[in-house]
């Protein structure tokens, strides 16, 4: 079997050496699995601290994804064996997955993630903390969890709260995809490059002369891409969400995630991209719902390791609720398409659901990501 994860280093004129991680997993869209995390944290952990390394690049193997998300079929296989407990190997993962994503967002080097393909959950984590995110005429986004019975994790309730025009909690509730126009509109993205010019990007890195201050690196490398943006043979995507940033933001200005639920599902359009968006949150678990609009809106003026805090206890709960188990199920375990959520509209959540939910599992100093 092959490494799940591939790590390379690249020389540079200047005597540095580029760093080169890819998830290597072509077939499940580059999953991103527990033992991917475990090899990917520490060696970015050693590239951080050696003084060789002048940054790093984190890809996707193929041409398909970046990383579609996170394993959920062995979360799945974890849950089932858990038979309604708490799982600990849900904690773990989750805990492991959000401890590379904080990493990712507060790394010391410059710091790459092309993000061409599919790029969603999981993925998204990834890239959103990256210094320099590159998006591809292919990219395709989101942050679907509301179709299994999740919620936007991986630090959701902090970069969707970033968004403009409250896009954020409409793409988090909706689950939409979004294309690279979107992504460099509601700023997940920082440069559009063609697909076609990765491998000359990668060369260039190697032309540069790199140096040990972080800040002039980090220019330089912008520079670079800067230079490969103006010259891209592809165009790039017409962004929906700007499009339609006045009604996305008509729909979601209201304080009970009833009413806004409602505003979506009552868009009179015959728009593709809209009508997918509504399709989903009709379909999605109510829970979810629910749940995305209490993080988020509950997040706004939290930093990145007290979202992150939250989500673990969040995610943790839905390992043993059983939605996230019966959406998985219904998504990709049995395929019927068929999700038996156990509320129909967020109007039949009972209360008690709604304070287990919101009520952590550990002590403050116990909690797993207390040092972050």
């Amino acid at each position: 079997m092959s490494d799940v994860v591939l790590f390379e280093l690249q020389p540079t004129q200047s005597g540095k050496q580029v760093a080169i991680a890819t998830l290597n997993s072509e077939r499940s869209l580059n999953a991103l699995s527990h033992e991917m995390v475990e090899l990917l944290y520490p060696q970015l952990m050693a590239w951080q601290e050696d003084s060789n390394i002048a940054l790093v690049v984190l890809q996707g193997a193929g041409e398909k994804a970046f990383c579609a998300g996170g394993d959920i079929v062995n979360l799945y296989e974890n849950m089932v064996a858990s038979a309604g407990d708490y799982s600990p190997a849900i904690e773990s993962y989750f805990k492991d997955e959000y401890q590379l994503d904080y990493l990712i967002h507060t790394y010391k080097k410059p710091f790459v993630v092309w993000g061409s393909g599919i790029v969603m959950g999981g993925g998204l984590g990834m890239m959103a903390g990256a210094s320099h995110r590159v998006v591809t005429e292919s990219s395709r986004i989101a942050m679907p969890e509301i179709s299994i019975g999740l919620f936007p994790d991986v630090g959701g309730s902090y970069f969707l709260n970033k968004m403009p025009d409250n896009c954020g909690l409409f793409l988090g509730l909706t689950g939409a995809s979004v294309n690279a126009g979107d992504a460099k509109y509601i700023n997940l993205a920082d440069h559009f490059i063609a697909s076609s010019d990765k491998t000359e990007f990668i060369e260039a890195l190697q032309d540069i002369s790199w140096g040990d201050t972080v800040s002039l690196n980090h220019e330089k490398l912008s520079q670079l891409m800067k230079e490969l943006e103006l010259k891209s043979k592809a165009n790039i995507p017409l962004s929906n969400v700007q499009k339609y940033k006045s009604l996305i933001d008509e729909v979601t200005n209201f304080e009970k995630v009833e009413d806004i639920v409602f505003a979506i599902s009552n868009i009179d359009s015959d728009d593709k991209w809209l009508t997918r968006a509504q399709k989903s949150l009709a379909h999605g678990s109510s829970i979810s719902a629910w749940l995305t609009h209490q993080l988020i809106s509950n997040a706004k003026d939290l930093s990145l390791a007290q979202c992150l805090r939250v989500e673990l206890n969040a995610a943790v709960k839905c390992g043993k609720f059983g939605e996230f188990q019966e959406g998985v199920r219904a998504l990709l375990i049995e395929k019927d398409n068929c999700p038996a959520w156990k509320f129909k509209t967020i109007a039949d959540i009972d209360q008690e659901s709604k304070d287990w939910f919101l009520s952590s599992k550990w002590l403050e100093s116990e909690h797993p990501l207390a040092a972050l």
